[in-house]
């Protein structure tokens, strides 16, 4: 399985990715080294969207389709 997710970062920004492990991937982003360089100077971070898929395509084709969403889109999507 893999998880799209969204994080709300410190200066209120929206980071997208994907993972197989979404606690995990949290925590890197939060305390890690691993966690991505946009989210490792924006900590702490939380997690407000995420959708889960079968395979690792499905997901790579909604993590782009997100990213290319205005701020204002991305929010109406994680309020559903």
């Amino acid at each position: 399985m893999y998880f799209v997710y969204s994080l709300l970062c410190r200066d209120n920004t929206i980071y997208t990715g994907i993972t197989t492990d979404l606690d995990r991937r949290v925590g890197e982003h939060n305390s890690s080294p691993l966690g991505a360089k946009y989210t490792r100077y924006r900590r702490p971070v939380k997690l407000i969207y995420q959708k889960q898929f079968a395979t690792r395509s499905e997901a790579l084709i909604e993590e782009a389709r997100i990213k290319k969403l205005k701020r204002s889109d991305k929010l109406k999507l994680i309020s559903k």
